[in-house]
């Protein structure tokens, strides 16, 4: 499993591909979002296979459970390493995703389904104004990383914050990708449940992404290695 990628947060392929190859960062593993994938479609996961770039497409699927399936099975002849759904679409959801998943996947290739709990954008006040949740935001991640687990996810995306105490409750192999990852000097944004890739790993994460720390660092390369150090030694500063 890797264990960062790199949320190319770019609207268009060009730019993305011009980051990639000025800043020497050719084959890493990387995130794909909606906004750049909406805008070049599969042509982009193309170009990055060609490149050896491993890939977590985050599209966030959440629909009818046949209609998540049958996007699932043309998801899965791209053969990204990670995609993912909402947790809140519910048990049937998850579970026609990962059969719609495995019916088209071949046999030298399986994409890893993953299913998001709550977004690190969220704090409590909102999930309960706004979703209309009970409870606090770490009995939601853990009551949805248990539904995705009992319906076949590989893992979910969680804050970093919840993924030792989801290990309390699902499988040691259960994985757990967290955003919301900032290195020491670059500004929180519009995150809310955030951590360093130190702080990350400590928590027991399996893997993390990485954006703006580094894609608007003023030296990309060298606050990609920093995050690399990080998780691997803890705080280097």
């Amino acid at each position: 499993m890797n264990k960062l990628f790199l949320a190319l947060d770019f609207p268009t392929w060009e730019e993305a591909n011009y980051f990639i190859n000025n800043n020497e960062l050719q084959g890493v593993p990387v995130k794909v979002g909606m906004e750049l994938f909406y805008r070049e479609g599969t042509r982009i996961i193309e170009q990055l296979k060609a490149n050896n770039h491993p890939i977590f497409l985050d599209l966030k699927l959440h629909d009818i459970p046949t209609t998540v399936m049958r996007a699932m099975r043309n998801l899965a002849k791209l053969e990204v390493d990670l995609v993912n759904v909402h947790a809140l679409g519910g048990s049937d959801m998850i579970q026609r995703a990962k059969e719609g998943l495995q019916s088209a996947s071949s046999s030298r290739h399986e994409t890893k389904l993953l299913a998001v709990t709550i977004l690190t954008s969220m704090d409590e006040a909102m999930i309960q104004r706004d979703l209309g949740l009970q409870g606090t935001v770490e009995d939601n991640v853990i009551h949805l990383a248990k539904l995705a687990e009992t319906n076949g996810a590989d893992g979910v995306v969680c804050s970093v914050h919840e993924a030792a105490t989801i290990y309390e409750h699902c499988q040691k192999d259960f994985l757990t990708v967290t955003p919301g990852i900032r290195l020491e000097t670059t500004d929180d944004n519009d995150q809310k449940r955030i951590a360093t890739p130190a702080v990350a790993k400590s928590l027991g994460a399996s893997s993390i992404v990485v954006g703006r720390s580094i894609t608007q660092a003023e030296n990309p390369l060298r606050a990609y290695e920093q995050a690399i150090k990080e998780w691997e030694h803890g705080n280097t500063n």
